[in-house]
């Protein structure tokens, strides 16, 4: 089969324009489709590393966005006395939109000496050094770094907040590099906030084998005659709530995917029974010099097959190619999903592009190859 490619080439190129607009066409459906693809990574990787990480938050009962949120601080001694329980630090979290936006910006608010402890970060640029010892700076995210175009020694502001850029980090976790980090001290402080002595949140982290679930009940009732009730839940529980609705959203845009997959499959479909259309004549003849109705079936199929593969390969290679250089997110109530170029997204990506080829060409290359030879001959 493979010695007949040099003609089904030419007999693509025959029509190059045809040829072209219906590449182009599936490359931008498959771009669609990994961006689509790329959110649900980014939502389901959330999810997996939060769960194999054994924290809780505990969050004001009955509140949502961060702004509302406020508990003692001294919470986080009484849970650090609680069996089972690893470390605790108190969040001040800070975010300049609750509702789901592409550029949402987050400060956590943390004790410097258990920022290190408890997150595995690497500064790509900058200090630690001067991170910790002054207490306006603030350690940002390598993806809000480049939205954003932040470089060590900035002065960065959003609203009445502003910090001292004392490094840039890299994380495994995409996520967390949609984060800036501040002292807790300084993100109670500063202007307009007065929140001294009270934190939106309480991380817990748990020793290995505690039931998650179990100590959530256990904080919860702790305090549940105290001034402030608090609602505690598994982190990666905890987000999932936090992007209810955005949630719903990203699964509803699985529909978006499947008509992107029904574009290339119309595209491919149409531009390949046009060319079977005009060379009716010319498989006729290729049936008389000794071409088997399933040899021309194959030719066809293989045409079918190329364009979608065409396709596929340039949309997904210019989804992933974005998708690394923008360091895209979204967020809401400030959780955030990274869009997540995989290995896996680029191989799903190209496998749809070649079922759609597939499926679109069956159609046509029966015809081709049903084509009666003398009625053939006579086409004009």
């Amino acid at each position: 089969m493979f010695k007949f490619l040099p003609y089904t080439l030419k007999t693509l190129w025959r029509h190059g324009s045809r040829t072209i607009l219906t590449v182009s066409g599936s490359a931008v459906a498959l771009f669609v489709f990994c961006f689509v693809g790329a959110i649900q990574e980014g939502m389901n990787d959330l999810q997996r590393r939060q769960a194999a990480k054994g924290s809780l938050i505990a969050f004001q009962a009955n509140k949502f966005c961060p702004a509302t949120s406020h508990l003692p601080q001294d919470y986080d001694q009484q849970i650090a006395r609680l069996d089972g329980v690893r470390e605790v630090f108190p969040v001040q979290v800070f975010t300049n939109n609750c509702r789901a936006s592409l550029d949402v910006v987050v400060f956590y608010g943390v004790p410097p000496t258990k920022l290190r402890k408890t997150r595995d970060f690497q500064l790509a640029s900058g200090s630690w050094n001067e991170f910790e010892q002054h207490q306006d700076a603030a350690v940002v995210g390598q993806a809000v770094a480049a939205r954003r175009g932040i470089r060590v020694g900035d002065k960065f502001s959003i609203g009445d907040l502003s910090v001292n850029v004392a490094g840039i980090f890299t994380s495994r976790d995409p996520a967390e590099e949609n984060y800036i980090y501040s002292h807790l001290d300084f993100l109670q402080r500063s202007e307009g906030m007065n929140l001294v002595g009270t934190v939106t949140q309480i991380e817990v982290l748990l020793d290995d084998g505690v039931d998650a679930a179990a100590k959530c009940r256990e904080i919860d009732e702790l305090f549940r005659g105290g001034p402030v009730e608090t609602d505690t839940r598994p982190k990666g529980v905890f987000q999932a709530k936090a992007l209810g609705d955005l949630a719903q959203l990203i699964s509803m845009a699985h529909y978006l995917g499947y008509a992107c997959v029904g574009l290339v499959l119309a595209l491919v479909a149409t531009t390949t029974i046009m060319s079977v259309e005009d060379r009716i004549k010319e498989h006729a003849v290729l049936q008389t010099l000794g071409f088997t109705s399933k040899r021309v079936f194959q030719l066809v199929m293989a045409e079918s097959i190329i364009l979608s593969f065409c396709g596929g390969l340039v949309g997904v290679g210019a989804a992933l190619l974005m998708l690394e250089i923008s360091s895209l997110s979204v967020g809401a109530e400030a959780v955030t999903i990274a869009f997540t170029p995989s290995l896996r997204l680029a191989v799903n990506g190209v496998v749809v592009s070649l079922l759609a080829g597939v499926l679109a060409g069956i159609l046509p290359a029966w015809h081709a190859a049903q084509t009666d030879i003398v009625p053939a001959l006579r086409h004009a």
